[in-house]
Protein backbone atom coordinates (compact mmCIF):
# COMPACT_ATOMS: atom_id res chain seq x y z
CA UNK A 1 0.00 0.00 0.00
CA UNK A 2 1.26 3.61 -1.50
CA UNK A 3 1.94 5.94 1.44
CA UNK A 4 -0.44 8.11 -0.52
CA UNK A 5 -3.34 5.91 0.40
CA UNK A 6 -2.31 5.08 3.67
CA UNK A 7 -5.83 4.66 6.34
CA UNK A 8 -3.58 6.19 9.06
CA UNK A 9 -2.96 9.22 6.66
CA UNK A 10 -6.44 9.50 5.59
CA UNK A 11 -7.56 9.44 9.20
CA UNK A 12 -5.39 12.42 10.22
CA UNK A 13 -6.46 14.19 6.79
CA UNK A 14 -9.91 13.93 8.17
CA UNK A 15 -9.54 15.40 11.24
CA UNK A 16 -7.83 18.10 9.85
CA UNK A 17 -10.39 19.18 7.43
CA UNK A 18 -12.76 18.90 10.76
CA UNK A 19 -10.65 21.46 11.80
CA UNK A 20 -10.83 23.31 8.97
CA UNK A 21 -14.76 23.26 9.27
CA UNK A 22 -14.90 24.73 12.66
CA UNK A 23 -12.71 27.72 11.57
CA UNK A 24 -9.56 26.19 14.38
CA UNK A 25 -6.68 25.59 11.68
CA UNK A 26 -3.66 27.65 13.47
CA UNK A 27 -1.28 28.78 10.82
CA UNK A 28 2.74 30.14 11.24
CA UNK A 29 3.62 33.23 10.00
CA UNK A 30 7.59 33.71 9.25
CA UNK A 31 9.30 36.55 10.87
CA UNK A 32 12.28 38.22 8.80
CA UNK A 33 13.28 40.85 11.83
CA UNK A 34 14.28 41.65 15.35
CA UNK A 35 11.19 41.20 17.36
CA UNK A 36 9.45 45.01 17.94
CA UNK A 37 6.93 46.86 17.99
CA UNK A 38 7.49 46.65 13.61
CA UNK A 39 8.21 44.20 12.05
CA UNK A 40 8.47 42.14 8.55
CA UNK A 41 5.74 39.66 8.67
CA UNK A 42 5.43 37.36 5.65
CA UNK A 43 7.50 39.63 4.05
CA UNK A 44 4.66 42.69 4.81
CA UNK A 45 5.25 45.41 7.22
CA UNK A 46 3.27 44.94 10.36
CA UNK A 47 2.73 46.61 13.29
CA UNK A 48 3.29 43.24 16.32
CA UNK A 49 0.22 43.81 18.89
CA UNK A 50 0.87 40.30 19.78
CA UNK A 51 4.33 39.86 21.39
CA UNK A 52 4.61 38.91 25.07
CA UNK A 53 8.18 40.88 24.80
CA UNK A 54 6.12 43.35 27.65
CA UNK A 55 8.94 45.75 28.11
CA UNK A 56 10.48 45.89 24.63
CA UNK A 57 14.01 44.01 25.69
CA UNK A 58 14.03 41.22 23.66
CA UNK A 59 16.24 43.10 20.93
CA UNK A 60 17.69 45.42 22.92
CA UNK A 61 21.38 45.62 21.74
CA UNK A 62 22.96 45.88 25.35
CA UNK A 63 21.26 42.08 25.65
CA UNK A 64 22.59 41.19 22.29
CA UNK A 65 25.68 42.11 23.22
CA UNK A 66 25.90 39.98 26.26
CA UNK A 67 24.45 37.27 24.49
CA UNK A 68 27.21 37.51 21.97
CA UNK A 69 29.65 37.93 25.13
CA UNK A 70 28.24 34.82 26.41
CA UNK A 71 28.75 32.76 23.03
CA UNK A 72 32.80 34.01 23.17
CA UNK A 73 32.98 32.80 26.35
CA UNK A 74 31.09 29.45 26.98
CA UNK A 75 30.43 28.48 23.23
CA UNK A 76 27.36 27.60 21.42
CA UNK A 77 25.70 25.21 23.74
CA UNK A 78 25.69 23.55 27.35
CA UNK A 79 27.08 19.88 25.97
CA UNK A 80 25.35 18.01 28.88
CA UNK A 81 22.49 17.96 31.34
CA UNK A 82 23.24 20.04 34.37
CA UNK A 83 23.80 17.00 36.48
CA UNK A 84 26.78 15.91 34.36
CA UNK A 85 28.72 18.59 32.90
CA UNK A 86 26.18 21.28 31.68
CA UNK A 87 25.82 23.71 34.32
CA UNK A 88 28.16 26.44 33.83
CA UNK A 89 29.25 29.56 36.17
CA UNK A 90 26.51 31.69 33.90
CA UNK A 91 24.27 29.33 35.15
CA UNK A 92 25.13 29.52 38.59
CA UNK A 93 25.35 33.66 38.24
CA UNK A 94 21.87 33.55 36.78
CA UNK A 95 20.23 31.73 39.69
CA UNK A 96 21.97 33.54 42.16
CA UNK A 97 20.79 36.46 41.05
CA UNK A 98 17.02 35.80 40.62
CA UNK A 99 17.10 34.33 44.52
CA UNK A 100 18.49 37.92 45.21
CA UNK A 101 16.11 39.77 43.14
CA UNK A 102 12.95 37.78 44.95
CA UNK A 103 14.53 37.47 48.78
CA UNK A 104 11.91 40.15 49.94
CA UNK A 105 9.17 37.86 49.27
CA UNK A 106 10.60 34.36 49.73
CA UNK A 107 11.83 32.97 52.70
CA UNK A 108 15.25 31.15 52.42
CA UNK A 109 14.96 31.52 48.50
CA UNK A 110 16.84 29.63 46.41
CA UNK A 111 16.20 29.51 42.68
CA UNK A 112 16.81 26.96 39.72
CA UNK A 113 16.79 27.49 36.15
CA UNK A 114 14.65 25.67 33.26
CA UNK A 115 14.95 25.91 29.29
CA UNK A 116 11.52 26.63 29.28
CA UNK A 117 8.40 27.75 31.33
CA UNK A 118 6.43 24.74 29.86
CA UNK A 119 9.10 22.14 31.41
CA UNK A 120 9.37 23.93 34.54
CA UNK A 121 5.94 23.25 35.08
CA UNK A 122 5.52 19.77 34.05
CA UNK A 123 8.91 19.25 36.39
CA UNK A 124 7.57 20.89 39.07
CA UNK A 125 4.60 19.49 39.83
CA UNK A 126 5.45 15.65 38.98
CA UNK A 127 8.42 16.21 41.47
CA UNK A 128 5.98 17.63 44.32
CA UNK A 129 3.09 15.90 43.39
CA UNK A 130 3.29 11.90 44.08
CA UNK A 131 0.48 8.92 43.90
CA UNK A 132 -0.67 10.25 47.71
CA UNK A 133 -1.03 14.05 46.29
CA UNK A 134 -3.96 15.64 45.64
CA UNK A 135 -3.88 18.44 42.81
CA UNK A 136 -6.46 21.21 42.86
CA UNK A 137 -6.08 23.26 39.63
CA UNK A 138 -7.55 26.48 38.48
CA UNK A 139 -10.13 26.13 35.45
CA UNK A 140 -8.65 28.64 33.54
CA UNK A 141 -4.82 27.47 33.75
CA UNK A 142 -2.32 27.85 31.62
CA UNK A 143 -1.75 24.30 29.19
CA UNK A 144 2.14 23.29 30.94
CA UNK A 145 -0.20 23.47 34.47
CA UNK A 146 -3.21 20.76 33.31
CA UNK A 147 -0.15 18.80 31.77
CA UNK A 148 1.75 18.82 34.57
CA UNK A 149 -0.88 17.73 36.95
CA UNK A 150 -1.58 14.76 34.00
CA UNK A 151 1.95 13.82 33.99
CA UNK A 152 2.08 13.53 37.85
CA UNK A 153 -1.11 10.82 38.03
CA UNK A 154 -2.02 12.52 41.39
CA UNK A 155 -5.33 12.62 41.98
CA UNK A 156 -6.81 15.98 40.08
CA UNK A 157 -9.66 18.77 41.64
CA UNK A 158 -10.26 21.59 39.19
CA UNK A 159 -11.99 24.61 41.00
CA UNK A 160 -14.25 27.32 39.24
CA UNK A 161 -11.79 30.62 38.13
CA UNK A 162 -11.20 32.51 41.16
CA UNK A 163 -13.45 30.93 43.01
CA UNK A 164 -12.16 30.74 47.09
CA UNK A 165 -15.27 28.47 48.16
CA UNK A 166 -15.05 25.99 45.77
CA UNK A 167 -11.57 25.29 46.29
CA UNK A 168 -11.62 25.62 50.14
CA UNK A 169 -14.39 23.36 50.21
CA UNK A 170 -12.01 21.19 48.03
CA UNK A 171 -9.13 21.44 50.35
CA UNK A 172 -11.49 20.51 53.39
CA UNK A 173 -12.71 17.89 51.96
CA UNK A 174 -9.61 15.86 50.78
CA UNK A 175 -7.76 13.00 52.58
CA UNK A 176 -4.60 13.45 50.12
CA UNK A 177 -1.28 13.41 52.27
CA UNK A 178 0.29 16.10 50.32
CA UNK A 179 -1.55 18.74 48.82
CA UNK A 180 -0.52 21.22 45.83
CA UNK A 181 -2.54 24.25 44.48
CA UNK A 182 -1.87 25.49 41.27
CA UNK A 183 -2.69 28.47 39.60
CA UNK A 184 -1.46 31.37 36.70
CA UNK A 185 -0.98 34.65 38.47
CA UNK A 186 -1.92 36.91 35.36
CA UNK A 187 -4.05 34.67 33.37
CA UNK A 188 -2.73 34.52 29.91
CA UNK A 189 -6.05 34.48 27.78
CA UNK A 190 -7.72 37.20 30.08
CA UNK A 191 -5.39 39.54 31.65
CA UNK A 192 -6.64 39.49 34.84
CA UNK A 193 -5.03 38.08 38.27
CA UNK A 194 -5.55 35.38 40.49
CA UNK A 195 -6.58 36.02 44.09
CA UNK A 196 -3.38 34.83 45.60
CA UNK A 197 -3.22 36.59 48.90
CA UNK A 198 -6.27 34.71 50.17
CA UNK A 199 -4.89 31.48 48.14
CA UNK A 200 -1.93 32.11 50.81
CA UNK A 201 -4.00 31.98 53.18
CA UNK A 202 -5.76 29.14 52.21
CA UNK A 203 -2.96 26.91 51.13
CA UNK A 204 -1.60 27.85 54.88
CA UNK A 205 -4.99 26.75 56.83
CA UNK A 206 -5.05 23.94 54.77
CA UNK A 207 -1.45 22.51 54.53
CA UNK A 208 -1.50 23.07 50.91
CA UNK A 209 1.86 24.24 48.51
CA UNK A 210 0.80 26.94 46.35
CA UNK A 211 2.48 26.87 43.00
CA UNK A 212 1.85 30.03 41.47
CA UNK A 213 3.03 30.37 37.48
CA UNK A 214 3.92 34.33 37.03
CA UNK A 215 5.13 33.79 33.58
CA UNK A 216 2.84 36.81 32.80
CA UNK A 217 3.66 38.90 35.73
CA UNK A 218 7.36 38.56 36.49
CA UNK A 219 9.77 41.39 35.23
CA UNK A 220 5.79 43.43 34.04
CA UNK A 221 3.77 44.14 37.75
CA UNK A 222 5.31 45.31 40.85
CA UNK A 223 7.27 48.73 41.30
CA UNK A 224 10.43 46.69 40.78
CA UNK A 225 9.57 44.25 38.14
CA UNK A 226 9.31 41.49 41.05
CA UNK A 227 6.22 40.01 39.46
CA UNK A 228 2.78 39.25 41.48
CA UNK A 229 5.00 38.57 44.31
CA UNK A 230 5.66 42.18 44.84
CA UNK A 231 2.47 43.88 43.72
CA UNK A 232 0.54 41.99 46.49
CA UNK A 233 3.34 41.79 48.78
CA UNK A 234 3.02 37.86 49.09
CA UNK A 235 5.74 35.95 51.94
CA UNK A 236 5.11 32.51 52.23
CA UNK A 237 7.48 29.03 52.97
CA UNK A 238 4.61 27.02 50.97
CA UNK A 239 4.62 29.28 48.12
CA UNK A 240 6.32 28.14 45.24
CA UNK A 241 6.98 30.62 42.44
CA UNK A 242 7.79 30.26 38.62
CA UNK A 243 8.69 32.89 36.65
CA UNK A 244 9.53 33.13 32.70
CA UNK A 245 12.80 34.39 30.77
CA UNK A 246 11.74 34.87 27.18
CA UNK A 247 8.63 37.49 27.45
CA UNK A 248 9.51 40.18 29.97
CA UNK A 249 12.95 39.50 30.07
CA UNK A 250 13.04 39.10 26.44
CA UNK A 251 15.58 36.16 26.03
CA UNK A 252 14.63 32.29 26.66
CA UNK A 253 14.10 29.91 29.26
CA UNK A 254 12.55 30.14 33.21
CA UNK A 255 13.29 29.50 36.94
CA UNK A 256 11.50 28.55 39.97
CA UNK A 257 12.10 30.21 42.87
CA UNK A 258 11.43 29.04 46.39
CA UNK A 259 12.27 27.60 49.68
CA UNK A 260 15.71 26.23 49.09
CA UNK A 261 14.67 23.22 50.64
CA UNK A 262 12.51 22.69 47.73
CA UNK A 263 14.99 23.70 45.59
CA UNK A 264 16.97 20.91 46.33
CA UNK A 265 14.57 18.25 46.16
CA UNK A 266 13.51 19.58 42.72
CA UNK A 267 17.52 18.90 41.87
CA UNK A 268 17.29 15.73 43.00
CA UNK A 269 13.93 13.96 42.07
CA UNK A 270 12.37 16.41 39.25
CA UNK A 271 13.14 14.44 35.77
CA UNK A 272 12.43 17.33 33.32
CA UNK A 273 15.13 19.01 34.74
CA UNK A 274 17.92 15.78 35.63
CA UNK A 275 17.27 14.82 32.32
CA UNK A 276 17.53 17.52 29.54
CA UNK A 277 20.53 19.18 27.98
CA UNK A 278 21.05 22.22 29.81
CA UNK A 279 20.01 25.33 28.13
CA UNK A 280 23.01 27.55 26.21
CA UNK A 281 25.27 28.95 28.66
CA UNK A 282 25.01 32.07 26.61
CA UNK A 283 21.58 32.31 27.17
CA UNK A 284 21.96 32.85 31.20
CA UNK A 285 24.59 34.89 30.51
CA UNK A 286 22.70 37.56 28.46
CA UNK A 287 19.71 36.88 31.35
CA UNK A 288 22.05 38.81 33.79
CA UNK A 289 21.83 42.04 31.91
CA UNK A 290 17.85 41.40 31.23
CA UNK A 291 17.65 40.97 35.34
CA UNK A 292 19.28 44.10 35.67
CA UNK A 293 17.38 46.42 33.36
CA UNK A 294 14.53 44.85 35.18
CA UNK A 295 15.27 46.14 38.13
CA UNK A 296 16.62 49.57 37.27
CA UNK A 297 15.27 52.82 37.06
CA UNK A 298 14.79 52.34 33.42
CA UNK A 299 12.76 49.13 34.09
CA UNK A 300 10.96 51.19 36.19
CA UNK A 301 9.98 53.89 33.41
CA UNK A 302 9.27 51.19 30.87
CA UNK A 303 6.75 49.59 33.16
CA UNK A 304 4.96 53.17 33.73
CA UNK A 305 5.11 53.69 29.80
CA UNK A 306 2.88 50.43 29.89
CA UNK A 307 0.84 51.14 32.35
CA UNK A 308 0.20 54.51 30.62
CA UNK A 309 -0.48 52.83 27.51
CA UNK A 310 -2.97 50.50 29.02
CA UNK A 311 -5.26 52.98 30.08
CA UNK A 312 -4.58 54.95 26.84
CA UNK A 313 -5.64 51.62 24.69
CA UNK A 314 -8.91 51.11 27.15
CA UNK A 315 -9.66 54.77 27.32
CA UNK A 316 -9.43 55.04 22.95
CA UNK A 317 -11.41 51.48 22.80
CA UNK A 318 -14.69 51.91 23.18
CA UNK A 319 -16.62 48.72 21.78
CA UNK A 320 -20.42 48.93 20.55
CA UNK A 321 -20.39 44.95 19.83
CA UNK A 322 -17.51 43.42 20.71
CA UNK A 323 -16.47 43.22 24.78
CA UNK A 324 -12.77 44.41 26.36
CA UNK A 325 -12.59 41.67 29.55
CA UNK A 326 -11.57 43.86 32.70
CA UNK A 327 -8.07 43.84 32.76
CA UNK A 328 -4.96 45.92 34.02
CA UNK A 329 -2.52 44.29 32.54
CA UNK A 330 -0.50 44.16 29.18
CA UNK A 331 -2.94 41.67 27.97
CA UNK A 332 -6.31 43.52 26.53
CA UNK A 333 -8.55 40.61 25.31
CA UNK A 334 -11.46 41.62 23.05
CA UNK A 335 -14.13 38.80 23.13
CA UNK A 336 -16.14 38.32 19.49
CA UNK A 337 -17.02 34.93 20.38
CA UNK A 338 -17.53 33.27 16.89
CA UNK A 339 -14.20 31.57 15.58
CA UNK A 340 -15.44 32.46 11.76
CA UNK A 341 -15.65 36.29 12.86
CA UNK A 342 -12.66 36.51 14.96
CA UNK A 343 -10.58 35.34 12.62
CA UNK A 344 -12.10 37.36 9.34
CA UNK A 345 -11.29 40.47 12.28
CA UNK A 346 -7.29 39.29 12.31
CA UNK A 347 -7.23 39.00 8.70
CA UNK A 348 -8.87 42.57 8.52
CA UNK A 349 -6.55 44.02 10.79
CA UNK A 350 -3.70 42.38 9.07
CA UNK A 351 -4.41 43.86 5.51
CA UNK A 352 -4.27 47.71 7.34
CA UNK A 353 -0.83 46.59 8.74
CA UNK A 354 -2.00 45.53 12.41
CA UNK A 355 -0.91 42.01 13.84
CA UNK A 356 -3.41 40.92 16.41
CA UNK A 357 -3.42 37.05 17.79
CA UNK A 358 -7.04 35.62 16.66
CA UNK A 359 -7.38 33.03 19.62
CA UNK A 360 -10.05 30.27 19.36
CA UNK A 361 -10.64 26.99 21.19
CA UNK A 362 -9.57 25.04 22.67
CA UNK A 363 -6.99 27.85 23.94
CA UNK A 364 -10.43 29.36 25.41
CA UNK A 365 -13.22 28.05 26.32
CA UNK A 366 -15.77 27.39 23.33
CA UNK A 367 -17.95 30.72 22.47
CA UNK A 368 -15.43 32.96 23.98
CA UNK A 369 -13.10 33.31 20.58
CA UNK A 370 -11.13 36.46 20.54
CA UNK A 371 -8.87 38.87 19.84
CA UNK A 372 -5.61 38.92 22.36
CA UNK A 373 -4.39 42.07 22.22
CA UNK A 374 -0.72 42.61 24.37
CA UNK A 375 0.97 46.10 24.56
CA UNK A 376 4.65 46.74 24.85
CA UNK A 377 6.85 49.66 26.18
CA UNK A 378 7.88 49.76 23.14
CA UNK A 379 4.58 51.12 21.84
CA UNK A 380 4.29 54.70 21.33
CA UNK A 381 1.23 56.28 22.27
CA UNK A 382 0.63 57.01 18.54
CA UNK A 383 0.49 53.15 17.65
CA UNK A 384 -1.89 52.15 20.13
CA UNK A 385 -3.84 55.29 19.42
CA UNK A 386 -3.87 53.66 15.39
CA UNK A 387 -4.60 50.31 16.53
CA UNK A 388 -7.59 51.51 18.38
CA UNK A 389 -9.26 53.60 15.79
CA UNK A 390 -8.43 50.36 13.67
CA UNK A 391 -10.64 47.96 15.44
CA UNK A 392 -13.51 50.58 15.70
CA UNK A 393 -13.56 51.05 12.26
CA UNK A 394 -13.43 47.41 11.70
CA UNK A 395 -16.68 46.98 14.44
CA UNK A 396 -18.57 49.08 12.46
CA UNK A 397 -18.67 47.25 9.71
CA UNK A 398 -19.22 43.63 10.93
CA UNK A 399 -22.77 45.10 12.29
Amino acid sequence: MSSASSPLLEGLQQKLHELDAQHLIRQRRIVSTPHAPSMTVDGRAMLAFCSNDYLGLAADPRIIEALQQGAAIYGAGSGASHLISGHSAAHAALEDKLAQFLSPFVPSVRALYFSTGYMANLALISALAGKDAEIFSEALNHASLIDGARLARAKLSVYPHRDLQALDEQLTQSRAKDKLVITDAVFSMDGDIAPLRELVALCERHGAWLLVDDAHGFGVIGDDGRGVLEHLALSSPQLIYMGTLGKAAGVAGAFVAAHETVIEWLVQRARGYIYTTAAPPAVAHALLTSIDIIGSEEGRQRRAHLKHLIARLRERLNLKHWQLLPSDTAIQPVIIADNAATIATGQALMAQGFWVGAIRPPTVPAGTARLRITLSAAHSTEQVDQLAAALLSIEATTR
